[in-house]
Parts: C-alpha cells; sequence; structure tokens
C-alpha cells in the first residue's frame, strides 16, 4: 500500500479499484499531469476508467488535501501528490515545472509573516522565467 492509499484510508475515502489506479497513476507521475494526462495513463492500466471517475476522483483528493491544483498561468489545471513541501519555477517557454526547496527562502517567508505578525500557517510559491542567453 502507497503513502497516499494509507492517506486516503485515514481519511475515510473507500478505495475502489479505479480510485487505486488514480493514485497509482499521480504517485508515479515525474510531472505535474493534467486531468486529461491522469486519464490517458489510467486508461493504459484500467480501460473501464472514465474522465468523470478521474474529474471526481482528482475533485475528492483535492478536497482533503491530498493532491495539490496548480493552475501555471494555463487554462487547465495540473496536479501533484501533495507529501513534501516545495516550491515551483515554470520555464515560461517550455512549459516544464521544476520543483525545489531552499531553506533560505523558508526562514525568510517564516521572518516575514512574524514581522507583520503572523504564523505562517500555509503558503505557495510558483516562480515564472525564461533561460537566460548564454
Amino acid at each position: 500500500m502507497t503513502d497516499l492509499e494509507r492517506q486516503c484510508i485515514d481519511a475515510g475515502i473507500k478505495m475502489t479499484g479505479q480510485r487505486r489506479t488514480i493514485l497509482k497513476v499521480l504517485s508515479d507521475a515525474t510531472d505535474h499531469p493534467s486531468v486529461e494526462d491522469v486519464y490517458q495513463r489510467a486508461k493504459e492500466h484500467d480501460a473501464s476508467i472514465s474522465i468523470a471517475t478521474v474529474y471526481r476522483t482528482l475533485h475528492l483528493l483535492d478536497d482533503m488535501n491530498l493532491v495539490q491544483r496548480h493552475d501555471f498561468n494555463q487554462n487547465f489545471a495540473r496536479f501533484e501528490v501533495n507529501l513534501e513541501h516545495h516550491h515551483h519555477l515554470v520555464d515560461l517557454e517550455t512549459g516544464r515545472v521544476i520543483e525545489f526547496q531552499n531553506e533560505e527562502l523558508e526562514e525568510l517567508k517564516a521572518r516575514i509573516a512574524d514581522e507583520l505578525g503572523y504564523e505562517l500557517v500555509d503558503h505557495r510559491l510558483e516562480l515564472y522565467g525564461r533561460r537566460k542567453k548564454k
């Protein structure tokens, strides 16, 4: 059983075969797949999965905070498993999404919130850029 499956069960989500397939697709993803990507990959494992099932499952997982939904300034959503805190840099030319972590940035965000009189409880950071010309 994967960590994501365990989290779903702990959250009270009934684990059907189709949901397990969708969870496997999400867990195996090295990118940030769209609904259509998840659907196409899931159909390779279970031809009976409908796009409506994928939409409903992703919506449920998002509501339960088990996946994160990202727009990345595109006209469609992309998803990822919500297991670890990280940020994203989106290449505006290719659409590639690069994940990164930075301890100095984490400390700066907490310090800014503290200086403004707040305890930081959640945040999301997305950077957008183009490769530098050499």
